[in-house]
């Protein structure tokens, strides 16, 4: 299975975060990348050795690269890992809400898909999805979003732009996406996130009267999803464009 990954761009965070997170995020895809140009490199000239005859270098060139490919993978997983623990965790996201930034296209389905999954079989009839808004991708063109309606049209289920661009609602019970009628101060923000524009102390309170489902639910729902999307990652072959 052949992956084509975008970037969303080079914010990869939707919220205030350490410099260290986001350099740790930074490097575990520099990794990645070095890994894809030494297995490109190695594949190159295991093609060249091939052609002048010399079938043991050729061989062992592709050996070698497809070590770094594996290695590109793992930089890659662990990256993916690492920005949806920190987008999704620690209060930045309510109890029916999927942040996706910072991940690739593919790796952005596999998450949806086991996200959908979970929220279904715990009783959950809607999901809000952040996508983005393409603001720091190249072209200013959405990444996320177009693979995240193809996978709701694949099944089929209703989604909806809601009034931030960067996020799709999505109806999780098969019927039509209308987004319900929030009270002013509740309403989703620019941010992607409820409230966040407030100050965390309204922030705080806007919870509160939302009964959402306590943070360790939400944590609990972090390391559901993540084992089996890094499984199913885990399977694919990353190419890096």
């Amino acid at each position: 299975m052949s992956y084509e990954l975008s970037h969303l761009g080079p914010r990869a965070f939707n919220h205030d975060q350490s410099g260290d997170a986001e350099a740790e995020y930074d490097r575990l895809r520099d990794l990645a990348r070095q890994e894809a140009n030494k297995r490109g490199d190695c594949f190159h000239r295991s093609k060249e050795a091939y052609s002048s005859g010399d079938g043991a270098a050729a061989k062992q060139l592709s050996e070698e690269g497809k070590a770094h490919g594996r290695k590109m993978e793992q930089y890659n997983k662990q990256a993916s890992e690492f920005i949806f623990r920190e987008n999704n965790a620690n209060g930045r996201v309510e109890a029916d809400t999927i942040d996706l930034h910072g991940q690739f296209v593919e790796e952005a389905e596999e998450i949806l898909e086991e996200r959908i999954k979970y929220a279904k079989a715990h009783g959950q009839n809607h999901l809000h999805v952040i996508v983005g808004k393409g603001n720091h991708s190249a072209g200013h063109i959405q990444k996320i979003k177009p693979r995240v309606e193809r996978v709701c049209r694949e099944l089929g289920l209703q989604y909806a732009t809601e009034e931030n661009a960067g996020r799709i609602y999505v109806n999780l019970t098969g019927g039509e996406a209308v987004m319900p009628n929030y009270p002013s101060h509740q309403a989703p923000h620019h941010g992607g996130y409820p409230g966040q524009q407030q100050g965390h102390h309204q922030q705080h309170q806007n919870q509160n009267q939302q009964q959402q489902q306590p943070q360790d639910e939400i944590e609990k729902v972090v390391n559901a999803l993540l084992p089996r999307v890094m499984r199913k990652l885990e399977k694919a072959c990353c190419v890096v464009m």
